[in-house]
């Protein structure tokens, strides 16, 4: 049996050779049939700005000059430390260019020299981010001399047993001296040579390699140090201030200042994203949306916010043609940010822990200040990874493994997945706009990166409506065109807080 009613796709009016109605070419169920369309329609959505909404919510910070600068302040506290470059017995006898050191020669109460450099600015307390070969301060660079160093101080020195090399990656500090200055004297302009007393020599006279040298006769001064691990290769050379020590009834000692400031600069960009439409569809009442213009704005309204993603995403700081661009995460850490490298099919959590540790080294930055932005791919492997060590390794809610899946939240509308590392707690955002770039990861950490919307003299240029920029009374056109428009820019301070892998 046929069907009722024929679902042809042919037109409901058919027209004649003069253009005129000639009556229709549907089947009269077809064309008297109401269906159910019912009363909404499905719409596609997807998180379009992560990382703009959080940096807009959590780091907003209004500027009155388009142009804004900044200061960054570094504590020295804990950068009273310089690594051995070069040693003797007698200040007049030449600095022993060598790893090892003659184990007679350190007795206690004997004296020896030190010659010492470091791998920081004095100015700015400026030191090298990891895998920033472009910025790298090397031992020894123009304005790296140690100032901090005074008599009566107490120099802990460590040693080794290894005879290292110059492709090690890793040095052992298994013991160490410990070395009273007595008086402190410039050498080359960036050196200073410590005369000191010897307090505590090796407990085993095996240990005479000082771990300062990255190979058997090769100080570390001049050599590249920018993607060296913090943790298993620098620390074990560096050479800290661990105390002081004066005679009863002395007088007060020699001090020392730093200079921990340094200063940066961000511009403003303008964005704009405009709506237009003629007035004869604007009163035309439709299916489902009745107002074609208010469906078209919401839709340019996430258009505008997805074109600021992009920008504080991927964008460069220049002024080209009189035209401003601000700059966005990827191109400031890629200049001076931590860079660190990822491959899935390779990284094992080790690898990545090791990252994490340089990264989130407590002295620079902290996890909970810090949010992860990652590509899709990178999503998914995180998850497992943190999802299989809780599931297999968790001994009681109390004692669970390291890269543990512990949580989900959402922040600002932003789904947030937690993972439970060593170093504090990750907490990762899905963003698609890294889908097809080489970031797998970005981490910012929020305390220093701001947004800095334009705002001065009673105008507000944060992201605004303009309503009839355009209309039939204005112009003598018939539509109406409206205006969403932002300026605003990018602050980014310490470059050392923020990185991404690729």
């Amino acid at each position: 049996m046929a069907d009722l009613f024929q679902l042809e796709s042919t037109a409901d009016v058919a027209a004649g050779s003069s253009g005129s109605r000639v009556g229709t070419a549907l089947d009269t169920g077809v064309l008297r049939r109401k269906y159910d369309f019912g009363d909404r329609v499905s719409e596609l959505n997807i998180a379009s700005d992560p990382f703009f909404r959080m940096v807009s919510k959590l780091a907003k910070k209004p500027t009155d000059d388009p142009e804004f600068k900044f200061t960054e302040r570094r504590p020295s506290w804990h950068k009273r430390y310089a690594y051995v470059v070069g040693h003797a017995q007698t200040a007049n006898t030449a600095v022993v260019d060598q790893a090892t050191l003659t184990a007679a020669h350190v007795q206690a109460g004997s004296t020896y020299h030190f010659l010492m450099g470091t791998d920081y600015k004095s100015s700015g307390n400026i030191g090298s981010v990891y895998g920033q070969s472009g910025t790298e301060i090397s031992v020894g660079d123009s304005g790296t001399k140690p100032e901090f160093f005074l008599p009566g101080q107490i120099v802990k020195i460590n040693m080794s047993d290894d005879v290292l090399a110059a492709a090690d990656t890793s040095v052992n500090a298994e013991d160490y001296l410990l070395a009273r200055i007595e008086a402190v004297s410039t050498v080359a302009s960036v050196y200073v040579n410590l005369e000191c007393t010897i307090v505590r020599t090796m407990a085993t006279q095996t240990k005479v390699e000082i771990c300062s040298y990255y190979a058997a006769s090769d100080a570390l001064n001049g050599q590249d140090i920018s993607g060296k691990s913090v943790a298993n290769y620098l620390e074990p050379k560096r050479c800290y201030v661990v105390g002081n020590s004066h005679a009863q009834g002395s007088g007060y000692p020699e001090t020392w200042k730093d200079q921990p400031f340094s200063t940066g600069y961000g511009r403003t960009q303008i964005w704009k994203t405009a709506m237009a439409m003629d007035n004869t569809t604007r009163a035309t009442v439709l299916k489902y949306e009745p107002n074609e213009f208010a469906r078209v704005w919401r839709e340019k309204l996430i258009e505008h916010k997805w074109d600021i993603e992009q920008s504080v995403l991927f964008g460069s700081q220049a002024d080209i043609g009189g035209e401003w661009y601000t700059q966005g995460a990827i191109d400031f850490i890629s200049s001076f940010g931590n860079v660190f490298s990822l491959a899935i099919a390779s990284k094992t959590q080790d690898d990545f822990l090791d990252d994490l540790s340089s990264f989130l080294d407590p002295r620079y930055n902290n996890a909970n200040a810090s949010l992860f932005f990652v590509d899709t791919k990178t999503y998914n492997w995180l998850h497992k990874l943190g999802g299989y060590f809780s599931n297999n390794l968790e001994i009681s809610p109390n004692f669970r493994a390291d890269m543990a899946l512990t949580g989900k939240k959402k922040a600002f509308g932003v789904d947030i997945s937690v993972i439970s590392t060593p170093y504090g707690d990750m907490n990762i955002a899905r963003n698609i706009h890294l889908d097809g770039s080489p970031i797998k990861i970005l981490a910012c950490n929020m305390k220093y990166c701001k947004y800095r919307p334009l705002v001065g003299n009673g105008l507000n240029r944060d992201t605004s409506v303009y309503v009839g920029v355009q209309t039939l009374e204005n112009s003598g056109v018939d539509r109406r065109v409206d205006l969403i428009q932002t300026e605003a820019g990018m602050e980014w301070q310490m470059p050392e807080a923020h990185a991404y892998w690729s």
